[in-house]
């Protein structure tokens, strides 16, 4: 039976992770798990395809090991016993730097996708649609686990070029309800600044919006913008000549008083990728950079549904938008 539906994904699922596959493995289905390979914490961590909960009877086992010169090594277990290894020796992970992980599942095999870019192909070697469980561990932080459902492309191509995070409320490891409305899907890997769009239905609590890009290396400033009309709700601006992250809002052209103050160092960098991740709640923004809780913003502006556009610009290079 194919899937109808989009499972809702887990988000920010604590290591190490095991989870349902609603309604299992469905030729088309994609899976993409988003997080950051950790510092001094292990050489290797794994994404695993089982049947149920033990893990005696892996389907594929996909493992980036950063020894050697780094490589990923792909497998199969059945009946507690592993298969003949197949390595690919190259390592497409950087550890500290966020990372968008894809599996799509064909009738033959897993195509594997690292940040848009095709990586590998594994041949099914057991029936994939006894696959029901997904489990992670090692030296990774995840961000989030979202699933894509078959009929959104075909099964025989790799989606390189798209990608599609459901809106989640903010508890760790937790399933949740499908959003109000769906999220945007905009081009990957680049697009053009400044960057305006729509935030379909505006906000509202458990809304979230993420912005992923790469820092210029002479960069001085750029801005992350949710505007209402001509008005700026909230204004997320990373000064590189100041060393700080403003934030304000804008109402009838006039700036308000400006929010600093971080309980941590500069979270941005020249010349290394970032993710933001901006969670709408009832009386505030929460504002997270690679996995990391930064800040909250509380509303000035009440009529959250009437926040209804996105604005990027500035010196980065956007890779990543999700409304």
């Amino acid at each position: 039976m194919a899937l109808n539906y989009s499972q809702p994904p887990y988000l920010n699922p604590v290591i190490p992770f095991s989870g349902k596959i609603q309604g299992g493995l469905q030729d088309g289905l994609k899976i993409t798990v988003t997080g950051t390979v950790l510092y001094n914490q292990g050489t290797r961590f794994a994404v695993n395809f089982h049947s149920g909960p033990s893990d005696k009877d892996i389907a594929f086992h996909f493992n980036p090991r950063f020894e050697e010169s780094g490589y990923v090594v792909c497998n199969t277990k059945q009946n507690g016993s592993w298969g003949p290894e197949e390595r690919k020796m190259s390592m497409p992970f950087q550890k500290g730097i966020p990372f968008e992980l894809s599996f799509l599942v064909g009738s033959c095999d897993f195509k594997v996708m690292v940040n848009g870019s095709h990586f590998v192909q594994y041949s099914h070697r057991v029936p994939f649609h006894r696959v029901d469980t997904l489990s992670i561990s090692g030296a990774v932080h995840l961000s989030s686990i979202s699933f894509q459902p078959p009929g959104m492309w075909p099964a025989n191509s790799a989606p390189i070029t798209q990608t599609v995070i459901h809106t989640v409320h903010s508890t760790p490891g937790q399933m949740f309800p499908n959003p109000v409305t769906p999220p945007m899907v905009y081009p990957n890997p680049s697009y053009s600044l400044p960057f305006f769009t729509s935030i379909p239905g505006g906000l509202y609590p458990s809304r979230s919006i993420i912005v992923s890009g790469t820092v210029l290396p002479c960069a001085q400033r750029f801005h992350i913008n949710l505007r209402s009309g001509s008005d700026i709700a909230f204004h997320l601006n990373p000064r590189f000549d100041e060393n700080a992250v403003v934030r304000n809002t804008q109402i009838n052209s006039s700036w308000g008083a400006e929010e600093r103050s971080l309980p941590r160092n500069m979270p941005f960098v020249r010349g290394q990728s970032f993710s933001v991740w901006i969670m709408c709640e009832g009386h505030c923004l929460k504002v997270s950079v690679d996995g990391q809780h930064l800040f909250e913003y509380y509303h000035r502006m009440k009529n959250l549904p009437a926040i209804n556009n996105l604005e990027v610009a500035g010196d980065i290079q956007l890779t990543h938008v999700q409304t």
